[in-house]
């Protein structure tokens, strides 16, 4: 498979992580649209949002609660913006499920 996010999770890919367990891992975006711009993927691949009932649970809960956490400590807690992209009508350029988590700067809306 030839998945950017895939070879960044197995560490073929250096990438300025964040956040980091057996299941998941954070880093920062190579282009920021905010101060605090992250992506969190899974470390299995799955390619969008529509595919995560091929997931376990306990993966599914394990990326909200991370957001969670990695909002608080990049201390945007009290007000950040988590969003996932599904097909290329929506701007997924990257076909691996993650979450854009951005802070750091008052966030419009509508947002595109």
């Amino acid at each position: 498979m030839d998945c950017i996010f895939c070879k960044i999770a197995s560490g073929q890919l250096r990438s300025d992580i964040v956040f980091e367990d057996e299941d998941v891992i954070a880093f920062k975006d190579l282009n920021p649209v905010a101060p605090v711009h992250l992506l969190l993927i899974p470390k299995k691949h799955f390619e969008s949002l529509n595919d995560i009932e091929k997931a376990d649970d306990a993966l599914a809960a394990k990326l909200l609660k991370t957001i969670y956490e990695i909002a608080r400590n990049e201390g945007i807690e009290a007000g950040y913006r988590v969003v996932t992209n599904i097909g290329e009508s929506a701007g997924q350029s990257v076909k691996h499920l993650h979450f854009h988590i951005l802070g750091g700067r008052n966030l419009n809306w509508p947002p595109g």
